[in-house]
């Protein structure tokens, strides 16, 4: 493979360029098809022309065959053309077929007639120089070759023949032919103008569409990551209930503000919560964890809990079973949500039998003691989310409860279940008595009947099957059966030795160290393995061989986008091919107008910076009429005064349009002018300065292309028989030559109206039919006499002598022809432009209107998926943390892989109100619970609340809080719901809520610092978020206080509170992330909490003797509470925080 030069293009480069000229050849294709028919129609008026003057087609033989041909040409290239393969390939071939009949043409018109003049034929070899620019599918650079090869050989052919042929050449000859090469030169410059606009339109159009669609697919990619992960999190339609409120709140606050009150007069906040009946409920917990999890570093927890979770979700969805939530090692999960199913209690029962063999094989391939403990229970829910902020999908009922209870009460490997289970197993299983009643007290006080399921598969062969059949080769553990691929561990250095079991494509690597394990999943498409273990596992050869697989994962991942972006283009290139020639929905068959108003203002309204180079093009048309005239004219003084007064007018539109350029050209001269910027800026930006602009730029060249012809008078030379041919042709040759190359400069005018490319279609179709139809007045009227006249002296040229009396229009166009006759000539080519220009201007305004569509529909798409998208984004956030949303979502999303950050001090607290249990009934005058968990809704919501302010924020949002929000959202019309605006600048930026357990609030101090701070924390940062954790709970007891005055109610709040490293956890498998804390420390303050006592007032803190050192030296009071046992840690001494004493302000609200 050659190295990439500077001036090669990349893969992707290369892809993009066959794209964009394929869109071009399509946008080649109308003009082409639409040339070829105007010029088969030009064929035809042509020969119908012809034969219906009756003029002599033995005369005229050269002519008619040449006609003939050329229509039977253009005609098999039209079919040919139809043929979009065929188009395509030929495209070049068949636009040089219709130049080369086109030319042929032209010097047929010339040489076939009785007399050969200067200015034979120039109209015809401008149109054919125009339209190699504007109308056939040539690029620029084969354009200019053709239209200089067109000029050049009309100009040197007739030189040639004057000079050299000819026995007396004309007059003048030379000022003609100059004449001839300003037309040339004009229209190739106009034409060259036109196709380098249109070219870089056509390009900026590509690449407009082609990042609009890149961005679209993008941000659709990026929406569908977030749907998956918001569904992993949140139920369908709990999602959609939100997004729903949000809009319909949005909604009305938009189109009815008077209704803004009433919504702020609502004192109860939104309750996302949804009774569902005849369910059943699992709860599991791994039995022996703890001790597991005390020998793990964080890497090794993080992925043993990936992989077991992993598997037990992958174990729910194969039993129809919707994970809720998982608190540390305990998992808990319904079957039955959101649709019923009459098969929820077996669902449950086969789920925790799955989950206990899984287990099971992880004891035997690992050698770690560790078990499952399973109970299910079968009764109502109440499923939802509460509170303001990182909401999580939970379910509350009596029967949750005891659920919980069942699995407590139950024994390691067995599944535990109540009888109402039992009764909706309908003896699918066996079972045996579970006596839960003499392991938990509750199980006990409510006289609850307990079975153990007798697990069927007990023979080998069963057991073997069942688990080949359900796992495969490639699912979590599938190679933990694999016996032969661990041998015994042999020791090296007294250190724990690595061994790889591979299956199937891939591999995994099991790292045992003492009674811990982590598991590595590499990639599964590789045919080789991507790396080779040495005798002794390597950290950093580990990872960076994970690393590099990683990269060539996601650039797999940017291959295949880039995939997909190529073929999303061609599929639109090829739907705008289809739709070249239907109607289009969007605008008017005639006009070409929106039947949208404000689509068709928006249009109207579009900014115009090409409007000044449009001016200088008309200027430099203006110029060259005015120098075909000064060759021509009999009268340069009056010419050149003329031509001065009307470039005054051009001049000062230039300066208008340029007036920016202008002063940054000039600075020194120009500081006082500091209002020329804000000219050309009104000229770029409103239609109704520039409109008036271009009709005067218009007028002007048209003045000066009639001024020989209706301002400088011409004394017509008397017919006197007699006289000679020479004399005779001199004098006709010296005063009416100038004729034809007036009504050239008639044909630069009306080309001259088409430079004009963004200017409004109506204004240009009305200006190219008046002086059009001025044309034809002045040459068919008021100056008929002049052609008529100039006629005469051309049908005598070839005589000896001049016979008046037998002068007449019918002779002289059967002596010379419809080509060739002044007045006939001037009327066929005015109409030819005049026709053509009418073609340009409307595929040119079609064009432009396809576009402004294309681009108005891309950037309609792209603000609903971004709409959508920030409404996922803005609930998603509310779930989790945004730097562990970011990491599933996006171009380079990593929900393959582990997120986990080790913090070396954060503060955890565990804040419950065990009041509520009490509290909590079920009964038809609460809604069966409905009701309560209304009010636990409004205290979770004020506790989410007190990091904003310790002011209540009406539950209504205002207009006023979106300026306050900084955040994500970009398209969003209309105020933001309040829980955005929460998160604008709270009081508590260093508390992060982790989650809510039944009625207890979690949440974390120090998770905001940056990677590398956590661990170069100083002393003072340390205290600071104890200080600022105790300050929020303090704040939590003053809000619950006052939702007992309004609620009369008598609700105490217990706090624990621990601080220590700790482990921030981003998932627990891929593609079902969530945001937990791990670590003793955070087992420690939740064990604060649960053996603690709710305080005589409100609320009481309870923290340990670390934490209490740290407070008292902040200026806090504190009181030895005495020894509480902690599972795991033993005793532990404890303390309990004097609110009373506490400071109003402390350090840790700095």
């Amino acid at each position: 493979m050659p190295v990439k030069g500077k001036y090669l293009l990349n893969d992707r480069e290369l892809k993009d360029e066959t794209l964009y000229r394929k869109f071009s050849c399509i946008s080649q294709y109308q003009p082409l098809a639409l040339l070829l028919g105007l010029s088969m129609l030009s064929c035809a008026i042509l020969l119908i022309l012809f034969f219906s003057l009756r003029l002599s087609a033995k005369e005229h033989c050269a002519f008619v065959t040449v006609v003939s041909c050329s229509l039977t040409v253009f005609v098999t290239v039209f079919f040919l053309v139809c043929t979009e393969a065929l188009t395509q390939r030929w495209r070049r071939l068949l636009g040089l077929a219709v130049w080369a009949t086109h030319l042929v043409m032209a010097y047929t018109f010339i040489f076939s007639g009785p007399l050969i003049v200067p200015w034979d034929q120039v109209p015809y070899f401008l149109f054919i120089i125009f339209t190699v620019y504007t109308m056939l599918p040539f690029q620029l650079l084969n354009a200019v070759v053709l239209s200089v090869l067109s000029s050049l050989s009309h100009i040197l052919v007739l030189t040639i023949y004057f000079t050299v042929f000819a026995e007396h050449p004309p007059p003048y000859l030379a000022q003609q032919l100059l004449s001839n090469a300003v037309v040339f030169l004009c229209g190739s410059v106009v034409g060259a103008f036109y196709k380098v606009l249109m070219e870089k339109t056509l390009r900026q159009t590509f690449k407009d569409t082609l990042r609009c669609l890149s961005m679209r697919m993008k941000l659709e990619i990026e929406k569908r990551q977030q749907e998956s992960l918001l569904l992993s999190v949140l139920p369908v339609y709990i999602s959609m209930k939100m997004k729903l409120a949000i809009m319909e709140r949005l909604q009305e606050c938009k189109d009815k503000e008077e209704q803004q009150r009433l919504v702020k007069d609502n004192n109860f906040h939104s309750l996302y919560v949804k009774r569902h009946e005849n369910v059943s409920i699992l709860y599991a917990d791994i039995v022996g964890f703890t001790r597991l999890a005390s020998d793990c570093s964080p890497k090794e927890l993080v992925i043993m809990l990936n992989e077991l979770f992993g598997k037990f979700d992958q174990i729910a969805k194969e039993n129809e079973c919707m994970r809720i939530k998982i608190l540390g090692d305990c998992y808990y999960c319904v079957s039955g949500l959101p649709v019923s199913l009459p098969k929820h209690a077996k669902n449950c029962v086969k789920m925790g039998l799955d989950m206990c063999e899984a287990i099971k094989l992880v004891r035997e391939a690992t050698g770690v003691d560790i078990n499952m403990r399973v109970g299910v229970h079968s009764g109502n829910v109440l499923c939802g989310v509460i509170g303001l902020r990182k909401w999580q999908f939970d379910v509350w009922s009596h029967d949750v409860t005891l659920a919980n209870h069942m699995e407590s009460g139950g024994l390691p490997g067995r599944v535990h279940i109540t009888e109402a289970t039992l009764k909706h197993l309908n003896r699918a299983y066996e079972v045996e008595d579970g006596n839960g009643q003499l392991r938990d007290a509750y199980l006990k006080e409510m006289s609850v009947r307990t079975y153990l399921v007798i697990d069927p598969r007990m023979r080998a062969s069963v057991r073997m099957t069942r688990y080949l059949e359900s796992w495969g080769a490639v699912k979590p553990f599938a190679h933990l059966q694999n016996r032969d691929g661990f041998a015994a561990d042999p020791m090296v250095n007294g250190k724990p030795r690595c061994k790889v079991s591979r299956s199937g494509g891939g591999s995994r690597v099991l790292i045992k160290i003492g009674y811990s394990f982590a598991l590595c999943s590499l990639l599964q498409d590789h045919r080789e393995p991507p790396f080779h273990i040495a005798p002794v596992c390597l950290a950093g050869r580990l990872f960076a061989d994970c690393l590099g697989a990683f990269r060539r994962r996601n650039k797999s991942q940017r291959s295949k986008f880039d995939e997909e972006l190529h073929n999303e283009m061609t599929t639109t290139i090829d739907e705008l091919s289809s739709k070249q020639w239907s109607k289009s929905e969007d605008t008017s068959s005639l006009a070409l107008w929106f039947p949208k108003k404000d689509l068709e203002k928006q249009y109207r309204a579009l900014d115009l910076p090409m409007f000044k180079h449009y001016i200088g093009c008309a200027a430099f048309i203006f110029f060259c009429v005015f120098v075909v005239q000064l060759f021509v004219t009999n009268n340069s003084k009056t010419l050149g005064m003329s031509f001065g007064f009307l470039a005054c007018f051009l001049l000062l539109i230039l300066a208008i349009c340029f007036a920016s350029h202008i002063q940054r050209l000039l600075p020194d001269k120009l500081s006082s002018c500091q209002w020329l910027p804000a000219v050309s800026e009104a000229v770029v930006k409103r239609p109704s300065v520039r409109l008036p602009l271009a009709v005067i730029a218009t007028a002007v060249i048209v003045i000066m292309a009639v001024f020989n012809l209706c301002f400088i008078p011409t004394e017509i030379a008397a017919c006197v028989p007699g006289r000679t041919n020479e004399s005779r042709e001199q004098d006709g040759q010296d005063g009416l030559f100038y004729l034809p190359y007036s009504v050239f400069c008639c044909i630069l005018s009306l080309i001259a109206c088409g430079v004009f490319l963004r200017v409004s279609f109506e204004l240009k179709v009305l200006f190219l039919a008046l002086i059009s139809t001025a044309y034809y007045i002045i040459i068919l009227s008021s100056q008929q006499p002049l052609f008529t006249a100039y006629g005469n002296v051309l049908y005598f040229a070839p005589m000896e002598v001049l016979n008046c009396s037998s002068i007449d229009d019918g002779a002289q166009l059967e002596r010379l022809g419809l080509v060739k006759h002044p007045q006939v000539m001037s009327c066929i080519y005015i109409t030819l432009f005049l026709v053509t220009m009418l073609i340009i201007s409307q595929q040119n305004e079609s064009r432009f209107r396809q576009d402004f569509l294309l681009k108005n529909k891309n950037h309609t798409e792209q603000e609903e998926i971004e709409t959508r998208e920030n409404l996922n984004r803005l609930l998603l956030e509310n779930v989790l943390p945004a730097h562990v949303a970011s990491l599933f979502v996006g171009e380079n999303k990593k929900n393959e892989d582990l997120y986990y950050k080790s913090y070396d001090c954060v503060c955890v607290m565990f804040a419950s109100v065990p009041d509520f249990k009490e509290f909590y009934t079920e009964c038809d005058i609460n809604k069966e619970g409905l009701e309560c968990l209304r009010l636990l809704n409004e205290i979770i919501a004020d506790f989410d609340e007190v990091r904003s302010s310790d002011d209540r924020v009406s539950v209504a949002y205002s207009c006023d809080e979106r300026d306050a929000y900084t955040g994500p959202v970009r398209t969003l019309r209309g105020p933001l719901p309040r829980w955005v605006s929460l998160l604008s600048k709270p009081k508590f930026s260093g508390v992060e809520k982790i989650k809510t357990i039944g009625s207890t609030y979690m949440a974390a101090a120090g998770l905001s610092g940056t990677p590398g701070q956590e661990n170069n924390q100083d002393r003072e940062r340390q205290r600071a978020q104890i200080g600022n954790m105790v300050e929020f709970a303090i704040a939590l007891i003053g809000k619950l206080d006052g939702i007992n005055r309004h609620s009369f109610n008598s609700f105490r709040l217990r706090v624990g509170i621990n601080h220590g490293p700790v482990i921030c956890w981003g998932g627990s498998a891929p593609g079902s992330p969530s945001n937990d804390i791990l670590g003793e420390h955070g087992h420690v303050a939740s064990r604060m909490e649960s053996t603690g006592e709710p305080g005589q007032d409100t609320g009481h803190e309870f923290v340990t003797e670390e934490t209490s050192a740290m407070l008292q030296k902040l200026g806090y009071s504190c009181e030895c509470r005495g020894l509480i046992n902690v599972k795991g840690k033993g005793e532990l001494m404890t303390f309990f925080v004097c609110t009373d004493m506490c400071k109003q302000q402390g350090v840790g609200l700095s």
